[in-house]
């Protein structure tokens, strides 16, 4: 460990600093630093903490709209959800910690994601996640998926909280470095919204929560670094959660939170003591004095350094007025969870710590955020690839059994080994399940109206072309909210890159953003919350480009929601046009062995226009069913509808002019496959609306029965469909 090693560039260099870095540091501080004050400084510049590397970029992305209440900056989003009350939401990451420690590193996740919800006045109403795995065959992935199940299952389940939806890829790029991210959404009334800007000088502050460990140190830089092959001795930079323990904390927050005794408040994440403490006091643009001998501590002999740098988990930092500090104890003791007044506040502009006696950090706060490093990385953009001619493309397959293959692959197979685990239901407000619908739909509480949410983002695609995948990744999201009915109001992205310093990383980081911006902005669904994590590399591999996105959408009836579950005897109708679009498919990859070829593109004025055709035809009660076209193809999903609600399909013949197997396997964007009493009727609304609409079955019998002469049973498909999952566990 460093402790016993001077304080100079070489230190600094281990603690993530480069030269250039550290000689701004000396220039701040016009002396050496002490191992605090480097501590203090290498965490509070890592890319972890201040998107040096991101920062120019982000701001691209539109972030208002009149129902925005908070956008990026504060904890968490918050958006104006109607009749009140504010939706509170955000996406994280914890992929590093969770390569090296799944369970707790996934679990820690979680709990990390719900405190950046509940600091700000909300209750937690759902959690969603966006999971991405190596290959299943590599050494090390069985184990990985089990441990970042079980570990955001034992979390969520432990704590309360129903986790409702999210995804699952596998591909080679996350070998070394599979990606957690996690995602909590709460709700609170909109005049009780709660922020991190310390006030008051004099005004105590407290600590409250779990006494503080050594578990966690330098967990912020560990995420600012490549992994190398020595990744597996980082596990006592990995956190440990206890969700009982946060449940206990939820509840002593909100209740303290209905009285007037909170100036401001925050959680204490990714470099906890130091970097909730210099947030709140910068953005409050006041001094702040700690005095680290009342910090609750569960392990004997901790410096200042450790305190200061320690990511134990589940514990809030809060500014209190004066003469409510008595009321505030009351309660934590009440809830049996530590309470410390551990410093106050000052007008001095500056962060001092003290410990023993000994002044161990003594640091001016203004240049700690203004001269934070801001980096414009050189960048090169990604080579495009030709598009797919899809006459060109071999086709061996018979679509019966293209259709078994594909539904069986780990990428589109049935999740219910995951869901499983998870108790989706707790609290009894969720109306769609995981595998219901293309969003969760969560009831608010003593309302009839409802939030959708989902997770999505397609990595093949941003790899190929990531301004392409960018701009897909939000329209998928948004066509998800309306495929239940719900209007789509806001997003939380989680930017997971490989190594910024190399151009081609920044490079795909600047084109994504650039294709989310554009979406954001066409379909009116601004960015509100967020998270960056780059470095997501092992060895020097990077992994695929993963602009995660969670978006989320507002019902005014719940009852009003669609599922994907079809009954017998309804007509099925495509929306949205289809020309074929095989580059970069799951058919393309699963049967031909191709991963090449241009993304599909997103029309964002005709994924506008079908949309907001779907959602009206949804809301007027016309719709019983309904899907949108992704992964795999209008197959697929008209395979998915079939299962869920255990019917078969006759399908009608594709038109001449597009191969059978890019027509029914092609990824085109801006589609849904609606079920409906009557396609007759629907047709010509979608002509009235000048969106592209054509009938393509019916449903009914006990088989899909398919234009090319083949049949499958729904049964068949189903037992493909669920083979995965338990088989290569062994459950």
């Amino acid at each position: 460990m460093s402790m016993g090693k001077p304080v100079d560039q070489t230190l600094a260099r281990e603690f993530g600093l480069s030269a250039e870095e550290y000689a701004r540091v000396l220039d701040i501080m016009g002396r050496t630093p002490s191992l605090t004050e480097l501590g203090v400084f290498s965490v509070m510049w890592s890319e972890h903490c201040s998107y040096k590397s991101s920062r120019v970029w982000l701001k691209q992305l539109p972030t208002t709209a009149p129902w925005v209440i908070h956008g990026p900056g504060e904890n968490a989003g918050v958006v104006d959800i109607g009749d009140g009350l504010a939706a509170v939401f955000k996406m994280e990451s914890h992929n590093h910690p969770s390569f090296i420690e799944p369970y707790q590193g996934a679990a820690t996740g979680v709990g990390g994601i719900l405190r950046d919800v509940f600091t700000m006045g909300a209750r937690p109403i759902a959690n969603l996640n966006a999971l991405r795995f190596g290959r299943p065959e590599a050494p090390r992935t069985k184990a990985i998926v089990d441990g970042v199940v079980r570990g955001i299952g034992g979390y969520g389940n432990c704590v309360g909280v129903p986790t409702v939806g999210g995804e699952i890829n596998f591909h080679a790029a996350y070998d070394g470095n599979p990606l957690v991210n996690a995602m909590t959404v709460g709700i609170a009334r909109k005049d009780r919204i709660f922020l991190s800007a310390a006030a008051g000088i004099g005004n105590p502050v407290v600590y409250v929560g779990s006494k503080t460990g050594r578990d966690g140190i330098h967990g912020a830089t560990m995420a600012s670094a490549e992994f190398a092959a020595d990744s597996e001795e980082k596990r006592p930079t990995v956190q440990v959660g206890d969700p009982f323990t946060e449940k206990l904390l939820i509840e002593a927050c909100l209740e303290l939170m209905a009285t007037d005794a909170i100036v401001a408040i925050q959680d204490m994440g990714a470099a906890g003591l130091t970097s909730s403490s210099v947030e709140m006091a910068g953005k409050g643009a006041v001094g702040i004095e700690l005095d680290l001998d009342h910090v609750p501590q569960r392990e004997t002999g901790m410096t200042a350094y450790e305190m200061m740098l320690s990511e134990s988990q589940e514990r809030m930092l809060m500014v209190l007025r004066p003469d409510r500090e008595d009321v505030a104890r009351a309660i934590f003791e009440k809830w049996e969870l530590d309470f410390a007044v551990i410093g106050h506040l000052t007008d001095s502009g500056r962060i001092v710590v003290r410990h023993n006696g000994v002044v161990e950090a003594d640091i001016p706060l203004g240049p700690l955020a203004e001269q934070a490093p801001l980096y414009h990385r050189p960048t090169v953009e990604t080579d495009k690839q030709p598009p797919l001619n899809p006459a060109r493309v071999e086709n061996r397959w018979m679509l019966a059994d293209a259709l078994a293959k594909l539904i069986a692959c780990p990428d589109l197979c049935s999740r219910a080994w995951v869901w499983d685990q998870y108790d989706s239901t707790v609290g009894g407000q969720t109306v769609k399940r995981p595998g219901a619908a293309d969003a969760a739909v969560v009831r608010i509480d003593g309302s009839a109206r409802a939030l959708a949410l989902t997770t999505d983002c397609t990595p093949r695609y941003c790899l190929a072309d990531p301004e392409a995948g960018g701009r897909q990744a939000v329209a998928e999201a948004w066509r998800n909210l309306i495929a239940v009915g719900a209007k789509p109001l806001a997003i939380t992205d989680n930017m997971n890159f490989g190594n910024p310093e190399k151009p081609e990383i920044m490079g795909q980081f600047a084109a994504a953003i650039r294709g989310m911006s554009d979406a954001c902005r066409v379909l009116d669904f601004p960015v509100v919350s967020g998270n960056v994590s780059l470095y997501n590399e092992t060895e020097g591999r990077a992994i695929l480009p993963t602009p995660a996105i969670g978006g989320l959408g507002v019902l005014e009836d719940a009852a009003q929601a669609v599922g994907i579950a079809i009954a017998p005897w309804l007509d099925l109708v495509l929306i949205g046009a289809t020309v074929g679009w095989l580059g970069q498919s799951l058919w393309l990859r699963e049967m031909a062995g191709r991963e090449d070829g241009a993304p599909p593109p997103v029309d964002l004025a005709a994924e506008k226009a079908a949309g907001e055709f779907v959602r009206a035809q949804i809301l007027a009660g016309n719709v019983r069913a309904c899907h949108d076209v992704s992964d795999g193809g209008l197959l697929v999903a008209v395979a998915e509808m079939a299962m869920a609600g255990g019917t078969g399909v006759r399908l009608s013949t594709g038109p001449r002019e597009i191969p059978g197997h890019a027509y029914w396997f092609g990824e085109d964007q801006g589609r849904y496959v609606l079920a409906v009493p009557e396609g007759a009727a629907l047709l010509r609304a979608a002509e009235a609306a000048g969106v592209a609409a054509v009938r393509i079955g019916t449903s009914g019998g006990q088989d899909l029965t398919l234009p090319d002469g083949g049949t499958i049973s729904v049964t068949a498909l189903r037992a493909a469909h669920e083979r995965f999952f338990p088989s290569w566990m062994g459950t």
